[in-house]
């Protein structure tokens, strides 16, 4: 597909949008420049803006598959969410929805974090009027708009936990039993990375110690800590209580809020590990089915049974764990509306305190994307959706954080539900960027976090284990700039 700008420079944005409706096409831009693309080309989306007397005027033309279709959309500076790169999106939203019959549920919203722009416009205009800037200027389905509201508001109550010299911590473990056909994430087979292990370990409690003291330097104030990946738990019983006997003598784990391991994949939970989590204070775990269709467990790589994640379930039960989370997975290659809504019944059964609910997303590098099969189930996706909605939100769940990927089957959501009490703070405090998050291991990603302000600055680590084994001296060069960016950007608003 070609893509013709003519007129602006909202490259970023004019792709974002023709993903929405074509999520796994070659997108090709032509020069801003060159000629106006020959309408016997197939499949070209031309995005243009005209200046005129009374103002800007964005048109959007476009011809696939033989179908063509074109709109236009006047900049309204009287309308603050109407103007710019907004006009544009409208523009093209029109065009494309005419044009394949696709009507997305968010509208021109295209951003990750649709929950945030809620909160945003809530503070800035009130519930109502925040409400009716989603439906009516940014095209937000009623269902979808109602949904960023509910989350935004059940978000206050942890942000309000979180102030200026606050921050949480998160610890990389980019190891996994396998790898999922859906996943995209830098992770590493154990059977493959074997030998990196005892360094990665080792270094990575080297990494938590320097960060421990970067925190009692600056003052700050840790609130949460998780363990990601990867599966954390693919790691060894001995290995694990290495890492968090690290964390527990360095960090003042006694006043952190929550602590998170995501033991992901039933087929890495034994009785051994959950003690060792258990003895090394962490009070949250992750049991993920993803689904509990052994069928389409197969297609997508996983080496457990549905039965599997009941029993490991139940155990981390029986051993005192009082806080689990579960994922599912809405679309995945194989599943059925009838199939998808029986997994949601059986989590619901179990009756996790956090049921988390993704939108398959198609990702680049995923074997599903690349291996040339079915590549998920986009056409039945909203309805699992729709019934995850209501079933969870009948049996008491309520909507607490959300999110929104590239490439996603529907331009859906992936929405965390939690019953009372239950919200997972990390996930808030990452999704929204309320605090400071101090990250280590291989692919982990430091985002500073101005005190009393906007400002974000990432601090990348080196993507592989064996990059960031090789090269780990220079991180603690990197790391000096979390101290630079605080006296720069209002150390003075933390206890240091």
């Amino acid at each position: 597909m070609i893509l013709f700008l003519r007129g602006h420079t909202y490259k970023y944005e004019s792709e974002k949008v023709c993903r929405i409706f074509f999520p796994t096409a070659k997108i090709v831009f032509a020069a801003e420049d060159g000629p106006i693309p020959d309408p016997a080309d197939p499949d070209r989306v031309t995005a243009e803006k005209t200046v005129t007397a009374d103002g800007a005027v964005y048109t959007c033309t476009a011809r696939v598959g033989g179908k063509t279709a074109s709109a236009s959309v006047r900049e309204d500076p009287a309308k603050a969410e109407l103007i710019e790169e907004n006009a544009l999106a409208a523009a093209m939203l029109q065009a494309l929805e005419e044009l394949t019959g696709i009507i997305p549920p968010w509208g021109i919203l295209t951003g990750v974090r649709p929950s945030k722009l809620m909160r945003k416009l809530i503070a800035e205009r009130g519930e109502e009027n925040a409400v009716r800037s989603f439906q009516t200027e940014l095209q937000v389905r009623p269902a979808k708009t109602e949904l960023a509201r509910r989350v935004a508001l059940a978000e206050n109550d942890a942000i309000a936990l979180s102030a200026p010299e606050s921050c949480s911590l998160y610890v990389s473990i980019p190891f996994c039993p396998t790898r999922c056909s859906y996943c995209s994430f830098v992770s590493h087979s154990i059977a493959q990375a074997k030998k990196l292990i005892p360094d990665y370990v080792r270094l990575l409690c080297e990494e938590l110690q320097q960060t421990a003291g970067i925190i009692k330097d600056l003052g700050l104030r840790l609130e949460t800590v998780y363990f990601g990946g990867g599966t954390p738990t693919s790691l060894s019983a001995k290995d694990l209580a290495t890492l968090l006997d690290t964390v527990n003598a360095y960090f003042d784990i006694p006043h952190v809020r929550e602590f998170t391991v995501e033991a992901g994949r039933p087929d890495t939970v034994d009785a051994e590990k959950l003690r060792v989590l258990k003895a090394g204070n962490v009070g949250r775990i992750s049991i993920n089915p993803q689904t509990f269709s052994d069928e389409v467990l197969n297609s997508i790589g996983r080496r457990h049974t549905a039965a599997d994640t009941e029993e490991k379930y139940l155990l981390a039960r029986s051993l005192g764990f009082d806080n689990i989370n579960m994922d599912l997975i809405a679309g995945l290659t194989g599943d059925t509306p009838k199939g998808f809504a029986a997994t949601v019944e059986k989590a619901i059964s179990l009756a996790p305190e956090n049921i988390t609910v993704h939108t398959l997303a198609l990702k680049r590098a995923a074997t599903l994307v690349t291996g040339g099969g079915a590549a998920g189930n986009a056409d039945h996706t909203p309805q699992m959706v729709e019934y995850a909605n209501f079933a969870l939100d009948k049996a008491g769940y309520a909507p607490y954080y959300m999110y929104r990927q590239s490439k996603s089957l529907g331009n859906l959501e992936n929405v965390g539900w939690a019953k009372p009490g239950k919200a997972c703070l990390y996930n808030i405090y990452m999704m929204e960027e309320t605090h400071t998050v101090l990250a280590c291991g291989a692919g982990a990603v430091i985002k500073l976090k101005q005190p009393c302000g906007p400002l974000i600055e990432r601090i990348y680590n080196f993507k592989y284990p064996y990059e960031y084994i090789s090269r780990f001296s220079e991180l603690t060069e990197r790391k000096k700039r979390i101290g630079e960016f605080y006296l720069q950007n209002g150390k003075e608003h933390t206890n240091g």
